[in-house]
C-alpha cells in the first residue's frame, strides 16, 4: 500500500486544471475568437456562452474529483469527517503548495476566459463601480471573472479538504484551508486594483537523494519525487518590477525579482521521529531531528532546516507573441520559476551561498 502525501494530491489536483485549460482552449471555434464589443452579444449570445463555460468547469469539477476520489482514497478507509492539525509538519512546505495550487487554479480559470476571447484594459475605478474594460466573448464583467476564478479555486481545492475530512488516516486541515485562502486573495486583489498580476506565485524542484531512506514516502521514481520530496521542491514569490515603476521606464518588464522559500533534510513529516526498517517510526528526544536506521544497525540522523533564496525570474506573460498557442504555452508554464543564478540564505552556512544554476 503506498503512502499519500497532501502534495500528491495537490498537483495532481493542478494538473487537472492544467489539462482543462488547454483541452477548454483547444475547442473554442475559430470564429468564437473573433473580437466583438460587449454591447454587440445579445442575451441569447451570453446565454450560451456563459453556459458552454461553466458548463465545462462543472463537468471538470464532477469528472476530476471523482478520479481523484478512486485513486487517492478507496485504498484507506472512511470515517465520520474530522479534523487533523498538521501545521508543524514539513517545515510548512505542504502550506506553501495549497497557497501556490489556489493560485495558479483562479488564475487558469481566468485564463480560460482571456482564451474564451477575453480580455482587460483598465478603466478608472469610481466608489461602489469597478470597471475592467474590454471585449468578453462570454459577457462576463472583469469582477464577475476575478470573483468565478477565485470561488472556482477556492471551492475545488476546499472539496479536496473535506474528502480529507472524511479519511480515516485524515482529517480536514484549517492550516490547509487557510493557505488555499490566501492563494485566492493573492490573485483576487491583484486582479482588482491593479488588474495584472505583479506579485506571482511559482513552483521549481530538483533532485534529491532523500528519497532513498523512505521511497514510499518521497517517491519510488523521479515522477513521484517531483511530486512527494519536498526536499526539492522551492515555493517563490516572483515579483514584476517594471509594473511598480513610472509608465515610459526603460526596465525590461519580462524580468521579475524571486524570493524563494524551501526545506531540506526532512525524512519525515514530523520533527523527532525515528525511522526503522521495517518502515514504523517512533519519538526521537533530539530537538528537530530525524533518525534512519537502516537494516544493518547504522542510524543516520537529519537535522532539518529552512532555506531562503534571493533570484531573478522571467515572467513569460510578458513575452510578445502574435502566436495565440505560445501565449497559451507561456500562460500554463508561468507557474514554474524559471532557473537563474541564485543566492541561499539559511542557518546551517550562516551566510550566503551562489549557486550559478539553480531550479
Amino acid at each position: 500500500m503506498f503512502l499519500k502525501s497532501h502534495q500528491k494530491k495537490i498537483t495532481a489536483s493542478l494538473l487537472f486544471l492544467l489539462l482543462f485549460t488547454i483541452s477548454f482552449s483547444q475547442k473554442l471555434p475559430v470564429d468564437s475568437l473573433k473580437k466583438l464589443p460587449g454591447d454587440t452579444l445579445t442575451r441569447k449570445q451570453k446565454i450560451l456562452r456563459k453556459s458552454i463555460l461553466l458548463g465545462s468547469m462543472g463537468a471538470y469539477t464532477a469528472g476530476s474529483l471523482t478520479l481523484l476520489d478512486i485513486i487517492w482514497y478507496k485504498p484507506y478507509q472512511s470515517s465520520g469527517f474530522h479534523f487533523f492539525n498538521d501545521n508543524s509538519q514539513w517545515c510548512q512546505m505542504d502550506k506553501w503548495g495549497h497557497g501556490f495550487s489556489t493560485y495558479n487554479s483562479a488564475r487558469l480559470i481566468s485564463g480560460a476566459m482571456d482564451w474564451a476571447g477575453f480580455e482587460t484594459s483598465p478603466f478608472k475605478v469610481t466608489v461602489g463601480h469597478f470597471s475592467a474594460g474590454g471585449l468578453k466573448w462570454a459577457g462576463f464583467s472583469e469582477r464577475e471573472s476575478i470573483i468565478i476564478g477565485q470561488t472556482f479555486g477556492l471551492l475545488y481545492l476546499s472539496a479536496v479538504e473535506v474528502m480529507d475530512g472524511f479519511s480515516k488516516q485524515w482529517g480536514f486541515s484549517w492550516g490547509d484551508e487557510a493557505a488555499d485562502i490566501a492563494g485566492g486573495f493573492v490573485f483576487s486583489l491583484q486582479q482588482y486594483y491593479w488588474g495584472e498580476q505583479r506579485i506571482q506565485l511559482k513552483f521549481s524542484d530538483h533532485y534529491t537523494n532523500f528519497p532513498q531512506y523512505r521511497p514510499n514516502l518521497l517517491g519510488t521514481n523521479f515522477a513521484e519525487q517531483i511530486i512527494k520530496d519536498y526536499n526539492g521542491q522551492t515555493y517563490w514569490v516572483s515579483i514584476n518590477p517594471a509594473s511598480f515603476l513610472k509608465k515610459g521606464n526603460k526596465f525590461p518588464n519580462w524580468i521579475n525579482l524571486a524570493l524563494g522559500y524551501g526545506a531540506t533534510n526532512m525524512i519525515s513529516g514530523k520533527n523527532n521521529t525515528i525511522v526503522y526498517p521495517d518502515g514504523t517510526t517512533g519519538y526521537d528526544p533530539v530537538s528537530n531531528q530525524t533518525e534512519v536506521v537502516t537494516k544493518s544497525g547504522q542510524v543516520i540522523p537529519f537535522y532539518r532546516y529552512r532555506k531562503y533564496y534571493l533570484s531573478l525570474d522571467i515572467d513569460l506573460t510578458k513575452i510578445k507573441t502574435k502566436s495565440r498557442v505560445l501565449k497559451t504555452v507561456f500562460s500554463i508554464f508561468n507557474c514554474f520559476k524559471i532557473p537563474f543564478p541564485t543566492l541561499e540564505f539559511d542557518r546551517m552556512h550562516r551566510g550566503a551561498v551562489f549557486m550559478p544554476f539553480y531550479f
